[in-house]
């Protein structure tokens, strides 16, 4: 058999079968993506400022404390942020990281798709090859009925499972439901036994030892939103208006907040 015949036998072998995709430097960058296959750098990581998320202060601080005893690899919980729209649950999640890398800590946030979770056991060995402590953002999770199977295997990931996360990594849940999964009742799987799956269905929840309510807020916490945002900027503004431009919206929600103040800030020739 000849070299050539060797090397296109080789070749047509690699198209069959290719080599797995390599992954970044896990030591190297402050924030990563995995795609189901291979962890990917996040090129520029820009949270926003822990000090410029106001109106959340009991959330962040207890997500903050939460964060830094998990990078000095004290004891430290995986976290279930939920509640309504825009009010800032996954903007904490990266801002809290992005404060302890401020202050020299070596932790990075890696988020994963959600509709990724059957690979996360291929993610988990990965990290079990470094002890660099990793927050795992799975950002708006949530299952529908049929969805019961990937809510029993995250479960599982989450404590007590063969394939449970490594200890250095801990998972921070983002959902618009208290307990993930919907309440419905009238169309359980099990009409002899109704309680029963409805409590399999919630124990997802339970598996987090920290969960955080983010709540609508009223127009006074609404405009007190604005108002810490304005401060730090250094601008002013109309009450009125920042009620028109959330009214305009149908909303009242820190995102709405700082949207208002980016208009304002662009309005002033600033850049943020």
């Amino acid at each position: 058999m000849t070299d050539a015949l060797l090397t296109r036998i080789v070749q047509a072998l690699e198209r069959l079968a290719p080599p797995p995709p390599l992954s970044a430097d896990l030591a190297a960058a402050p924030a990563y993506v995995w795609d189901g296959r291979a962890i990917h750098a996040v090129e520029a990581f820009a949270p926003v400022n822990y000090v410029l998320l106001t109106g959340i202060d009991a959330q962040k601080q207890a997500l903050l404390e939460n964060s830094r005893r998990h990078a000095a690899g004290h004891a430290a919980h995986d976290v279930l942020l939920w509640g309504a729209r825009g009010t800032g649950k996954s903007a904490v999640v990266a801002s809290v990281v992005g404060r302890l890398q401020g202050e020299g800590q070596d932790i990075a946030l890696l988020q994963c798709a959600i509709d990724e979770l059957a690979s996360l056991p291929t993610l988990f060995s990965l990290l079990r090859a470094t002890r660099r402590p990793f927050i795992l953002f799975l950002d708006d999770l949530g299952f529908e009925d049929q969805g019961a199977g990937d809510a029993r295997a995250l479960r599982s990931l989450l404590q007590g499972g063969t394939a449970a996360r490594p200890a250095n990594v801990r998972l921070y849940v983002t959902s618009n439901r208290r307990h993930i999964v919907p309440r419905h009742l009238a169309e359980q799987d099990d009409p002899i036994n109704p309680r029963d799956v409805v409590d399999d269905k919630m124990a997802l929840s339970d598996r987090f030892g920290l969960s955080l309510g983010f709540h609508a807020i009223d127009q006074d916490a609404y405009l007190a939103i604005v108002r810490g945002y304005a401060d730090q900027l250094g601008l002013s503004f109309d009450p009125l208006e920042a009620i028109q431009w959330a009214t305009q919206r149908g909303s009242r929600s820190g995102r709405v907040a700082w949207q208002y103040v980016v208009e304002l800030a662009g309005r002033n020739g600033l850049a943020l």
